[in-house]
């Protein structure tokens, strides 16, 4: 059981470290969103996709863990997996284990907490930014496709000329 709270402990402490190292990268990708810096955007997401996935793979390796340790502990009668909180109630006996655990899941959920809050802006400074570009795209349209001139051909129909852009057309 002590080597399965070791290793519970490292995948979890991985864990931490790895959510730390995605929030500088969240940090770096805003700083590229507000100075539009798209060559930074491109390489931090590169970053945070790999990551990311090795958080999936610690997070495979924590669930497994958590299995042998519901086996371990005579838990494992229903499919419901054990949680780390539960794990912790069960280590009453064990107060060194118990109170690392609690520190390495408080840490984990801190690391997770910041990382959710820093994309949530990101979200929405890109959203603002996208908006802009639409702004943008529409301003650069509107200014080359008006004023049309109001010239009719034979069949009633505007010819859609658009005025020359040094502005209107005044015959003295």
């Amino acid at each position: 059981m002590a080597s399965l709270v070791e290793d519970l402990l490292d995948v979890m402490q991985r864990e931490t470290e790895n959510y730390q190292k995605l929030y500088t990268l969240a940090e770096q990708k805003r700083q590229g969103i507000i100075h539009r810096n798209l060559e930074k955007i491109e390489q931090t997401s590169s970053e945070e996709n790999e990551i990311s996935s090795e958080l999936k793979n610690l997070e495979s390796k924590r669930v497994r863990v958590l299995k042998d340790m519901s086996v371990v502990l005579g838990k494992d009668n229903d499919d419901k997996i054990l949680t780390v909180t539960e794990v912790i109630l069960l280590l009453n006996k064990q107060k060194a284990e118990q109170e690392a655990l609690t520190k390495a899941r408080d840490s984990l959920v801190k690391a997770a907490t910041q990382m959710q809050f820093l994309n949530e802006q990101n979200q929405i400074l890109l959203e603002q930014a996208m908006e802009m570009v639409e702004f943008d795209l529409t301003l650069f349209k509107s200014m080359r496709q008006a004023p049309e001139t109001a010239n009719y051909d034979r069949n009633a129909y505007n010819t859609g000329d658009i005025l020359p852009s040094g502005g209107f057309d005044a015959k003295q």
